[in-house]
C-alpha cells in the first residue's frame, strides 16, 4: 500500500489471506491493555484459532480461524465467560465485509463534492468580476477604480479569491504530478498543473507589472485558471459518483446474506428442544438453521427435514423456483417460497458460495484486458506529446503576432499577441488529458461481469471478456452438458394386456435391491405413478437374484419377475416375440438401452432408458450457428452413442471415445487451424480441456463456482447461458471499442480546435475553461457509456426458447 501511494494512487485493504475465516469482534467493558491481553490468550487457547489481532483504543479483536473446528459463537461465549465479574461483552464489529471498500468510496465521493463546493464559492465571483460585471456600467466603473498605478480592485479581487483554489483547492493536483514526475512518469495532473499554473502566474505578473509601471495595459486571466480547477474537480466528482454504479454488482450480492437466522438446538433423537434467533454472521460448520417460509436461507447447506420449494434466481439466475427436499443442498442468500425447512449449515463464512462469487466478481473487476494495454501505451507517450505540442501551439501564434502574420482585429480587445497565444497554448494542454482513455476499458469490464453474474454467468476479467468475443469454434463435452447426464426411463411398450401401475409395482420391487444405476432409473421412474412419491414401500421381493451384466430376478406376489436383457431372457427359455425384438432393434438405433420385463416367463414389456438430451440443446445449436459459431461434440462415449446424439441436435463434427487428454489435443488442433476455441463443459474430466481451450466454460456448477480452470463459470445447466456468455462478451467489447473512440476522436477533433484552427476562418475560438469542462465531459460520457450496457438484454432468440424441465413420456 505504501508503494502504491508514494506513486501518487490511493488504495485500500480489501482482505488479506484467502482460506481463512476471519470475524472482528466488539468487546464492551474493557478498561485495561491487560484485560485485553487476558482475552487474546483465552481466544488464541481454542482449537482451530489461528491468529488474534487486538485494537486495543478500537475494542476490537479481529480472530482467524478454521471455520470447521470453531466459529464466532465459541468466541463470544469465551470473552463472555473470561474474568472474574464477567463484565465483558462481546458483539460482531458493526461493519460488513465491503464496508471498508463502500465507506473509501463514499468518503471519495464526499470528498470531491467538497472540494467542487469550496472551489465554486471562490470561482463564481472571479467568473462574474471578469465576465460579467464588465458589462454593467456601475459595476464596471466600481472595479476599474485604480488602487496603485494602473492596478485595479476588480484585479486584486480577483487574484486574492483565485489563490486558494490554486493552492488550497487545487493541491491535489500538485501532489498528484510531484509523485508521478518522481517516478518518471508523466500523468493528466501534470497537464493540469502546467496549465493552471500557466494562467495563474502569467495573470500574477500582469497584476504586479500594473501595480509598478503608470501606463502597463494588460488583462489577467484568473477565471482560467479557477474555473479550469472547478470544472475539473466537477468531472471528477461525476466521474467517482458514476463509476461507484459500475461496482454495484457486488454491493448487490453482498446484500444478500440475511441479517439474522434461527438456530435449532436438537436432543439425540433429533427433536427440536428450543430455537432462539441470532446474527446470521454467527452460523458455524454443522449448525442446524430452520428456514420460513418467505425468509431467505441463511447458510449453503442440505436439508435435514421438510419440503418446500427454493427461488435461487439472485444466485444462478435460474428463474423457476427450485423444489427442495430432504438431502438436497441449499445456497445462502436465496429466499425459501412456501415450506418450513431445517437445514445443516456446511460452509459458512469465506467458504460460502456468495462470498466466492463475490471474491471472483471482485477479481473479475481487478483483472486488466488485454485491450487496456493499448491505452496504457498511449498515455506513457501521449503526456509528453501533448506538452510539446502545446508549447508549439503558443510559440506558432506568438511568432506569428509578432511578426504580423495575422491582422491585429485577431486580437480580442481585452489581450495583446501574447495573452491569445497563450491561452492557445493552455486550452490544448486541458483538453487533451487523457483520462477519458484510461477509463475506457475498466468502467466497461466491470459493468459488463456485473451484469453477467446476476444473470448466473461468472466471467473471470477482462481477459475473459476478450477471449470470448472472439470465439468462432465451441467443443462441447457429450455427458452432462448437451445431455442431462443420468439415465432416464424415456418409452415403455407393453405386449399384454396389463396396467401400468401395477406392471412399475412389480419391476420397481425386482430391482429395489439391485445398485445398477440403470436400476435405479426405473425407480424414479415407478415413483411417478405412486402417490407417496418421497419414500414408496414397495411389495416384498424374495428369492432375489442379480446376474452381472444381464439384470434382476425375484418372486413378487408369487410372480416370477425377470428384467434384463436378451441374453437373460434365453437363458431361462422365455420365447422373445418379434414385436419385441423390433422394439429392441429400434432403441438400439436411437442411442438408447432397451430392457426386456418378463413376468411368469413371458414377455410383458420393453423399457428404453437413455441419457436424454437437454431440451433447447438443437436451439442452441442452431443460434450458435447464425452468430457464426461452429460447434463440436467431444465425448469418452462410443460411437453410436455419441453419433445418434449428435444428429439430433445436428452437430456434424463428432469426435468420440476421447480420454480427457484427448479432448484438450483436439482443442490445440482447432486453435492450430485458426479457431478461437471455447471449450464447454462440466468441470469434471474436462479440465485440461478447459485450460487448453481460448475460453474454458463450466455449465452447471452450481454452488462450485472455484472451478480453477474455467474462464467463465455458467451456475445454471442451460446451454443458452453459453449464448449469453459470448452474447455479453461480444456486446462489451463493442462498448469498450465504442469508448475508445469516443475517447480518442475527442481528442482528435477537440485539440485542433483548441489550437486555434477555427480561429482564422470563424472567429471560433476554445478559451481554456471551456476546454476544461470539455475535457470533464469526455470521462464522464466514457463512464456514461459504460454504464448503458446496465440495460443489457439477452438475445431476443433466447426468449422463445422458454426451456422447460425434461418431458418424459
Amino acid at each position: 500500500m505504501e508503494k502504491i501511494e508514494e506513486t501518487g494512487f490511493g488504495a485500500v485493504l480489501v482482505s488479506t489471506g484467502e482460506d481463512m475465516s476471519k470475524i472482528n469482534l466488539r468487546i464492551d467493558g474493557v478498561r485495561t491493555v491487560n484485560s485485553m491481553r487476558m482475552l487474546e490468550n483465552s481466544l488464541q487457547a481454542l482449537p482451530g484459532v489461528q491468529a488474534v489481532q487486538t485494537s486495543p483504543e478500537l475494542k476490537k479483536i479481529a480472530v482467524s480461524y478454521k471455520p470447521d473446528m470453531t466459529g464466532p459463537r465459541n468466541f463470544i461465549k469465551v470473552i463472555d465467560s473470561t474474568g472474574s465479574s464477567r463484565r465483558f461483552k462481546a458483539t460482531i464489529y458493526p461493519e460488513g465485509e465491503g464496508a471498508g471498500r463502500e465507506s473509501h468510496r463514499k468518503e471519495e465521493i464526499k470528498q470531491y463534492f467538497r472540494s467542487f463546493l469550496w472551489s465554486l464559492i471562490f470561482t463564481t465571483p472571479v467568473f462574474l468580476t471578469s465576465m460579467i460585471f464588465m458589462y454593467i456600467p456601475g459595476i464596471k466603473h466600481g472595479l476599474d477604480t485604480k488602487v496603485v498605478n494602473m492596478l485595479t480592485i476588480g484585479e486584486v479581487i480577483r487574484w486574492v479569491l483565485s489563490t486558494p483554489v490554486q493552492f488550497i483547492i487545487g493541491r491535489r493536483f500538485y501532489t498528484g504530478s510531484y509523485k508521478a514526475l518522481r517516478h518518471g512518469s508523466a500523468n493528466m495532473d501534470v497537464l493540469i498543473a502546467l496549465g493552471t499554473n500557466a494562467a495563474y502566474f502569467y495573470s500574477v505578473y500582469t497584476v504586479i507589472r500594473a501595480a509598478s509601471s503608470p501606463d502597463f495595459e494588460g488583462t489577467d486571466f484568473f477565471e482560467t485558471s479557477a474555473m479550469l480547477i472547478s470544472f475539473i474537480l466537477l468531472g471528477k466528482y461525476l466521474e467517482v459518483l458514476a463509476k461507484g454504479k459500475t461496482s454495484e454488482a457486488i454491493a448487490k450480492l453482498m446484500n444478500l446474506a440475511p441479517e439474522t437466522a434461527i438456530l435449532l438446538s436438537l436432543d439425540e433423537e433429533g427433536n427440536v428442544i428450543s430455537e432462539e434467533e441470532i446474527d446470521s454472521r454467527l452460523i458455524q460448520k454443522n449448525d442446524i438453521i430452520k428456514i420460513i417460509p418467505g425468509a431467505k436461507v441463511a447458510s449453503d447447506g442440505f436439508v435435514l427435514w421438510g419440503q418446500s420449494h427454493i427461488n435461487e434466481s439472485m444466485i444462478t439466475g435460474e428463474a423457476r423456483p427450485v423444489a427442495k427436499r430432504k438431502g438436497d443442498t441449499v445456497i445462502g442468500g436465496t429466499v425459501n417460497e412456501n415450506g418450513v425447512l431445517h437445514i445443516k449449515a456446511t460452509k459458512v463464512g469465506s467458504e460460502s458460495a456468495l462470498a466466492q462469487i463475490v471474491r471472483l466478481v471482485e477479481s473479475a473487476q481487478m483483472a486488466k484486458a488485454p485491450v487496456q494495454k493499448f491505452a496504457d501505451r498511449i498515455s506513457k507517450y501521449f503526456v509528453p506529446l501533448v506538452i510539446m505540442l502545446s508549447f508549439s501551439t503558443w510559440l506558432a501564434w506568438f511568432l506569428a503576432g509578432k511578426l504580423h502574420g495575422y491582422p491585429e482585429s485577431w486580437i480580442p480587445s481585452s489581450m495583446d499577441s501574447f495573452e491569445l497565444a497563450l491561452q492557445f497554448g493552455i486550452s490544448v494542454m486541458v483538453i487533451a488529458c487523457p483520462c477519458a482513455l484510461g477509463l475506457a476499458t475498466p468502467t466497461a469490464v466491470m459493468v459488463g461481469t456485473g451484469v453477467g453474474a446476476s444473470l448466473g454467468v461468472l466471467i473471470k476479467g477482462g481477459q475473459a471478456l476478450e477471449g470470448a468475443h472472439k470465439v468462432n469454434c465451441i467443443v462441447f463435452d457429450k455427458t452432462g452438458t448437451l445431455t442431462v447426464g443420468k439415465p432416464v426411463v424415456v418409452n415403455t411398450r407393453l405386449l399384454k394386456n396389463v396396467v401400468l401401475h401395477e406392471f412399475y409395482e412389480l419391476v420397481a420391487a425386482t430391482e429395489a435391491n439391485s445398485e445398477h444405476p440403470l436400476a435405479k432409473a426405473i425407480i424414479e421412474y415407478a415413483k411417478k405413478f405412486r402417490e407417496d412419491e418421497e419414500n414408496p414401500a414397495w411389495p416384498e421381493a424374495r428369492d432375489f437374484v442379480s446376474i452381472t451384466g444381464h439384470g434382476v430376478k425375484a418372486i413378487v406376489r408369487n410372480k416370477e419377475v425377470i428384467v434384463g436383457n436378451k441374453s437373460l431372457m434365453l437363458e431361462n427359455n422365455i420365447v422373445i416375440p418379434v414385436d419385441a425384438q423390433d422394439m429392441l432393434t429400434e432403441t438400439e438405433s436411437m442411442a438408447q438401452t432397451g430392457i426386456l420385463v418378463s413376468i411368469d416367463s413371458e414377455v410383458t414389456g420393453v423399457l428404453a432408458i437413455s441419457d436424454p438430451v437437454k431440451p433447447g440443446a438443437q436451439e442452441v445449436i442452431s443460434i450458435l450457428k447464425s452468430m457464426n459459431v461452429r460447434s463440436i461434440m467431444v465425448t469418452g462415449d462410443n460411437w453410436g452413442t455419441a453419433s445418434s446424439i449428435a444428429s439430433q441436435i445436428s452437430i456434424e463434427t463428432v469426435v468420440a471415445e476421447a480420454k480427457p487428454e484427448q479432448k484438450a489435443e483436439k482443442v490445440k488442433e482447432l486453435q492450430a487451424e485458426g479457431y478461437a476455441v471455447a471449450m464447454v463443459g462440466d468441470g469434471i474430466n474436462d479440465s485440461p480441456a478447459l485450460v487448453a481451450a481460448d475460453v474454458g466454460m463450466a455449465i452447471g456448477a452450481g454452488t462450485d463456482i472455484a472451478i480453477e480452470a474455467a474462464d467463465i463459470v455458467l451456475m445454471k445447466s442451460n446451454l443458452e447461458d453459453v449464448i449469453t456468455a459470448i452474447h455479453l462478451s461480444r456486446k462489451t467489447f463493442s462498448r469498450i471499442r465504442l469508448n475508445y473512440i469516443w475517447a480518442l476522436g475527442y481528442n482528435i477533433l477537440g485539440i485542433p480546435i483548441a489550437a486555434g484552427a477555427l480561429f482564422p476562418s470563424t472567429g471560433f475560438r476554445l478559451p481554456p475553461w471551456i476546454a476544461g469542462a470539455a475535457m470533464a465531459a469526455s470521462s464522464v460520457s466514457v463512464v456514461c457509456c459504460s454504464l448503458l450496457l446496465k440495460n443489457y438484454e439477452r438475445p431476443k432468440k433466447l426468449e422463445n426458447l422458454e426451456i422447460g424441465g425434461i418431458q418424459i413420456e
